[in-house]
């Protein structure tokens, strides 16, 4: 079965080393805690993030010089060279964009030493581009590959002025997996991961059990998980774990677990793995009868898309963004490199039918948590301030809206 026709679990998808980090305490050295994102802690920080002259008035926009602007910079190239079909060049942006947000160097400093190259994963190509940005406050590489994929109308818009995402408010991610099914750390890991990133929350978010190869979780594998999970809440100081799946969209437009068993968890992600190339009516059939379902809070990853790899499945966007904004189903942006899916347009065109998001990481691993920094790019371009972006709500906010 070929990638374009199989499964997300499947090999082809999650390869022995996939575009993540290795997980590896050299690869990933210890992290200092991040600002908890209250107005006490932050007096100054705007309340929006839209990228708009209102949200920032003081500010101009462009690179603002911070390693978080250049990774949201590296973090679109390597999106753009996906669509390009560039893989290999598109890793790399993103192995560089990650390490900005993850070590904060001092890029200005480094441009001054020339010394960028130093730079874990860095060669002569990128330095180039990071010293244009930190010289000029642009990338003329950028402009160029936005002009090549008929991006630039909408260049106006972004980059834009980033703060690390918990000072701006964010709260928590609701789209992480742990090592009950195809993950690499325990759930206590996880949370402890999140919980120096200064989150609020975290919904552990595992498989269903459709796709064998990925150790998906039944009822009985689900209670049992909520033990633990319920034990590690009663430990954890500071953050709260929500229990939750990602349950697959079976062709028809059924949900791969029973309604019981759904109706026992705090969130429900129904997302479309398999079958993404059906007719675009049958599609629309099937996203349709998932976003009308009563236990789903959540389409994860819209279209199932893969940048450079796989198209996504096509359907009756618009017909489905406005049942999921009817119902008050949140539409996922899922901000792992590979997925950056729904795209800024699909965003776009969502947000006009009413819907609300959730700005997740997907993440597999620990380190990967800080996908949501490299998604936020999307967020921006499509127009979107923190209103419409259910991780910005407050946890007894955000359980109000999941029942």
């Amino acid at each position: 079965m070929s990638p374009e026709h199989g499964p997300a679990g499947t090999p082809e998808d999650h390869p022995t080393k996939p575009e993540r980090f290795a997980g590896t305490p050299e690869d990933h050295p210890t992290k200092p805690e991040r600002f908890a994102g209250t107005p006490e802690d932050h007096p100054t920080k705007p309340d929006g993030f839209a990228g708009t002259p209102e949200n920032h008035p003081t500010k101009p926009e462009g690179f603002a010089g911070t390693p978080e602007d250049a990774a949201a910079y590296l973090a679109e190239i390597a999106y753009l060279l996906r669509h390009q079909g560039d893989a290999h060049r598109a890793r790399a942006f993103t192995r560089v964009a990650s390490m900005l947000v993850r070590d904060r160097p001092d890029l200005q400093r480094l441009r001054q030493a020339n010394a960028l190259e130093s730079l874990e994963g860095v060669g002569s190509g990128i330095a180039r581009t990071l010293a244009e940005l930190v010289d000029t406050g642009r990338s003329s590489y950028l402009e160029r590959l936005r002009g090549e994929l008929n991006q630039a109308d909408h260049a106006e818009s972004a980059p834009f002025q980033i703060s690390p995402l918990v000072q701006m408010g964010y709260r928590g991610d609701l789209h992480a997996h742990t090592d009950w099914s195809d993950g690499g750390a325990s759930v206590v890991d996880m949370a402890r991961a999140a919980q120096a990133r200064g989150y609020e929350y975290l919904a552990i978010t595992d498989h269903s059990p459709r796709l064998g190869v990925v150790n998906g979780l039944g009822p009985e594998r689900l209670a049992a998980q909520r033990r633990l999970i319920d034990q590690a809440n009663s430990e954890l100081q500071g953050i709260t774990l929500l229990q939750g799946i990602e349950v697959d969209i079976n062709e028809n437009g059924s949900l791969d677990l029973p309604d019981e068993t759904l109706a026992e968890l705090d969130i429900v992600i129904a997302s479309p793995h398999v079958k993404l190339r059906m007719e675009a009516a049958a599609m629309t059939e099937r996203m349709l009868r998932a976003v009308d379902h009563p236990h789903v809070d959540m389409i994860g990853h819209p279209t199932g898309r893969r940048p450079g790899s796989r198209a996504g499945a096509q359907y009756d966007f618009e017909a489905v963004f406005t049942a999921a904004a009817r119902r008050d189903v949140v539409l996922e942006i899922d901000c792992d490199p590979a997925r950056m899916d729904l795209s800024p347009e699909l965003t776009r065109l969502a947000a006009s039918a009413g819907c609300r998001f959730s700005l997740d990481s997907d993440a597999h691993a620990p380190d990967q948590l800080l996908y949501v920094d490299l998604g936020i790019w999307i967020a921006r371009r499509a127009g979107l301030g923190q209103d419409r972006i259910v991780n910005w709500l407050q946890l007894a906010e955000l359980k109000q809206l999941l029942n």
